[in-house]
């Protein structure tokens, strides 16, 4: 079981809620709490070295994942800064994270950097429909093998999917949409990821999903959209969902929550559930 992870609270950019992301005494603490609800690691939202801030504290949360018995994983948006460029800028990002973080010289912390079957994970979260990621995994696939990412997709990419390793599902409500008092809860959706996984790509890697609710009121970038928690019953139901496909001889590989602390989404499960 994973988690997703923002790093940029303290940066006056984004709300306050009460910690800086690169302090050592919140980190320890918030992978205590993950670990004690069976959360083995946190999916870090990275943007590559360009967002300096995001950087250094995913670099000091790898560092104290790797003193706590915990593992870290980037999940990589795509740059957007320089149209035209995208491609580039994804092969620069990548590499990097390869150097600093997962790679054969990254040092001591790289011990803590999740992998499945010896190797690597890496999320993407699509920004930028103009690159071309069959030239970005000819680039990675360069790469010594053991130290060799799996390119994990938001959803599916019709174009792309022979090159991806595997795709994880994201909170969605459905295709109903967005419902004004949040009742469409993505349950259609995760039924359609989970039987387009077993159906269509039974050899990519799944990670499926689980989320408590949605509100993006709190977000500078908000678009007024809801899933209501249903008093828990949302995160319940989206923990279980999974169980209608995979089971013990077939296990599901990765479930990812979503997410441990988007307070700007509605989406945080840190500080525990809503009470109704």
């Amino acid at each position: 079981m994973l988690a997703a992870y923002q790093a940029w609270f303290g940066d006056g950019k984004h709300i306050d809620v009460g910690y800086a992301s690169g302090n050592p005494q919140t980190l320890r603490k918030q992978i205590t709490d993950a670990k004690s609800l069976g959360i083995s690691a946190f999916v870090v939202d990275w943007y590559g070295p360009r967002m300096e801030f995001e950087d250094r504290n995913y670099a000091a949360l790898q560092k104290v994942a790797s003193d706590n018995d915990f593992k870290v994983a980037i999940q990589y948006d795509e740059a957007v800064d320089n149209p035209g460029a995208s491609t580039d800028a994804v092969i620069v990002d990548l590499q990097y994270a390869y150097d600093r973080y997962f790679g054969p010289q990254a040092g001591t912390s790289r011990q803590a950097y999740l992998r499945y079957d010896g190797r690597p994970l890496v999320f993407i979260f699509p920004k930028d429909s103009g690159v071309d990621w069959r030239r970005v995994c000819q680039v990675v696939g360069s790469w010594p093998v053991a130290d060799r990412p799996l390119l994990i997709y938001k959803d599916f990419d019709g174009s792309y999917a022979d090159v991806f390793d595997g795709f994880y599902a994201w909170v969605h409500p459905g295709s109903k949409g967005w419902a004004a008092d949040g009742s469409n809860w993505g349950e259609n959706y995760l039924e359609h990821f989970y039987t387009t996984m077993r159906s269509k790509y039974p050899d990519k890697l799944t990670v499926g999903a689980a989320w408590p609710g949605f509100d993006d009121s709190r977000a500078a970038w908000g678009q007024n959209r809801h899933i209501s928690t249903r008093c828990g019953k949302t995160f319940e139901d989206t923990l279980r969902k999974f169980r209608a496909y995979y089971n013990d001889s077939n296990p599901l590989p990765f479930l990812l929550i979503e997410t441990w602390n988007d307070y700007e989404e509605g989406t945080a499960i840190e500080k525990g559930l809503p009470k109704c």
